[in-house]
């Protein structure tokens, strides 16, 4: 098992990206469930399905790729690590690569893009950065 979940289901998203496949299984958390919703949301993925064939409940992430087969997400990063957190405050959130990049926070009110948390002017752990 991986210390690091959330580093597991990033790189999975990103391998299968490369690999052009069009979906892939990871172990289901709630965490890791928001983190896919929000980059559904953002049109980084396709869609995404709970199934439960397996004795654990995996989740089913179908990848996003645009009219010449490249992936929408070209990179995935992780930020704040369990060695290392990364917290920020909210004026410490300004939109990276002009706005085209998103970064997933997890936040007193949930798990959240940083638009989102700016809005409602709030900071937290940054988990990752996609773009």
């Amino acid at each position: 098992m991986h210390s690091d979940p959330i580093a597991d289901l990033l790189t999975r998203i990103r391998n299968g990206a490369q690999a052009k496949l069009t979906s892939v299984d990871i172990p289901m958390s709630k965490i890791k469930l928001e983190i896919v919703k929000i980059l559904e949301a953002e049109g980084f993925l396709k869609s995404h399905e709970i199934t439960t064939e397996s004795k654990f409940p995996m989740i089913k992430v179908h990848i996003q790729y645009d009219a010449k087969r490249k992936p929408i997400l070209q990179n995935i990063k992780r930020v704040s690590k369990p060695g290392l957190r990364v917290y920020r405050h909210t004026d410490d959130l300004k939109p990276i690569r002009n706005g085209l990049a998103t970064r997933i926070l997890t936040t007193s009110h949930g798990v959240m893009t940083d638009r989102d948390a700016r809005k409602k002017g709030i900071g937290g752990e940054v988990l990752c950065e996609v773009w």
